[in-house]
């Protein structure tokens, strides 16, 4: 069998049973690496030796009884701006070559926590803005994979691991999932800790994950949700099991509003074809939607909030090393530079507002159906694509998630948005899962 192959939830299975050692799965994603990585390039830092002692500790782990995690022996990417206390982290840019933080970040720990191997760091784009790194789209090496979160979608869409972590401010879990043709599902703000990654914007920054399937992404979230006093946007409270929520029917089947948002003219026309022709298959089960006019000026109250936190949060590269920042990134921080208090505390007040008029959009209807992406992964490595349609999801701190069930010109992914009420993230996959599955049924009909 092909382990690099299979999804998550079958390979910590097949651990647990006996049917596979943690060092054979190790083994066969690092084959998979070396086959494949030399064009994809997903990785910031891999080193295999560490990564078979890691497994085999995992295994002598098992072969005593001791007690294992949910996610025992089975490979994750980390976003390279997360901290892990045995590997560099380096957030992309010269600026930080050679960092060695002292300890993990929170989700590390916890993935360590739950049996995860941290397989290596995976490639971010420059302090996890707009720079391109060195990753290339797997489904397509002259196209860009997407940013922040390259290494990661590239990574699991390569198959060489099922599972990574990346973060999202604006569209950097989204967008990279929708080129690459993976799910990415980014959480509702304040779920995941953030303790121990570089702070862009604390208001916006969200972590996410990138899987093969929906049950994937439910079961390493799920491991990462863990209350963490040292990240202030969060709460002690009760998490739901994602796990099951993914695995089960809906009592109903989902009520899918579809939303073009205030950008639907920067959509593209294989966009606009690909959406017309879901909506027309789910039939009774969606129904168009138009957000009120106050999320006219959402993009432009997150751009507000972002780049004065860029200024604020940057500083100190921008200080020291401002000639070796891209271009873009200096001109969002000096933008940033220029953001008076009235304007970023009036924009941070249209938070709470906009929520509550998703909120009854969310009395009807179960989920928002959304592009993902204005088009498929643009050709060419200079730029990561616009995260235009992810903005206004993320500015709300609402739950979304893509799953990759549509092509677009030249046969490339694109992936269909989910977004739930915030809190409403177990509602959010129970949809996303029939959604899914549907999209399965309906494409082997038609072969």
């Amino acid at each position: 069998m092909d382990w690099y192959r299979v999804t998550a939830g079958t390979l910590a299975e097949a651990i647990r049973k006996g049917e596979i050692t943690v060092e054979e799965a190790v083994r066969a994603s690092l084959e998979r690496i070396r086959r494949v990585d030399d064009e994809v390039q997903a990785w910031a830092f891999l080193d295999p030796e560490y990564a078979l002692d890691q497994a085999r500790r995992a295994d002598r782990l098992l072969l005593d009884g001791q007690a294992i995690g949910p996610l025992h022996g089975v490979t994750v990417g980390v976003k390279d701006i997360f901290d892990t206390a045995d590997m560099p982290t380096e957030y992309g840019t010269i600026l930080h070559a050679g960092r060695r933080p002292a300890e993990d970040a929170t989700v590390v720990a916890l993935l360590r926590q739950a049996g995860a191997i941290v397989l290596g760091k995976t490639v971010t784009t420059e302090l996890a803005v707009y720079g391109p790194g060195k990753t290339r789209n797997p489904r397509d090496p002259g196209r860009t994979p997407g940013g922040s979160s390259s290494g990661s979608a590239a990574a699991v869409a390569a198959e060489m691991i099922p599972l990574a972590l990346g973060t999202q401010t604006n569209g950097s879990v989204i967008r990279p999932a929708s080129y690459c043709g993976v799910v990415g599902y980014k959480p509702t703000y304040g779920t995941i800790s953030r303790r121990g990654a570089i702070k862009q914007s604390p208001p916006l920054d969200q972590v996410g994950v990138f899987a093969r399937n929906v049950a994937d992404a439910a079961l390493l979230a799920r491991a990462l949700m863990h209350f963490d006093d040292g990240d202030p946007a969060m709460r002690p409270a009760a998490q739901p099991d994602l796990v099951q929520a993914a695995a089960a029917e809906p009592p109903l089947v989902p009520r899918f509003a579809f939303v073009k948002t205030p950008l639907w003219d920067q959509a593209a026309e294989d966009t606009r074809h690909a959406f017309a022709e879901l909506c027309e298959r789910l039939g009774p089960h969606v129904q168009e939607v138009t957000l009120p006019p106050v999320f006219d000026k959402a993009v432009e109250w997150h751009r507000t909030i972002m780049e004065a936190d860029l200024a604020k949060n940057f500083a100190l590269e921008y200080a020291r090393g401002k000639a070796q920042l891209s271009s873009i990134l200096r001109q969002m921080i000096e933008r940033g530079e220029r953001v008076t208090a009235v304007e970023y505390n009036s924009a941070l007040e249209q938070i709470p507002v906009l929520n509550s008029r998703l909120a009854e959009i969310f009395t009807t209807f179960d989920v928002i159906l959304t592009p993902a992406t204005m088009s498929v992964a643009p050709l060419g490595l200079e730029s990561t694509g616009s995260p235009i349609f992810c903005t206004i999801w993320s500015l709300c701190g609402a739950p979304a998630i893509t799953l990759p069930i549509l092509r677009g010109s030249g046969g490339m992914p694109m992936g269909a948005q989910l977004v739930a009420e915030r809190g409403a993230d177990a509602r959010l996959l129970r949809s996303a899962r029939w959604l899914e599955r549907w999209a399965a049924k309906h494409e082997n009909s038609e072969q």
